[in-house]
């Protein structure tokens, strides 16, 4: 006897991107779901500026 299917199907990865910076040490970087990472920063706000750069192209 074959199992149920699952209704919903496959499950999708998340559509869009979704950034945040991530520290390391004294440097921060952003870094997206889609699995895209800026360059290390020493500056926040650069790396902010690098994840709305991505998430805009």
């Amino acid at each position: 006897m074959p199992l149920p299917r699952d209704s919903a199907g496959p499950v999708q990865p998340p559509s869009g991107h979704t950034t945040s910076t991530a520290d390391r040490g004294s440097f921060c970087l952003a870094v997206c779901v889609c699995g895209w990472k800026g360059p290390a920063r020493r500056s926040r706000d650069l790396a902010r500026k690098d994840a709305t750069r991505h998430t805009a192209g």
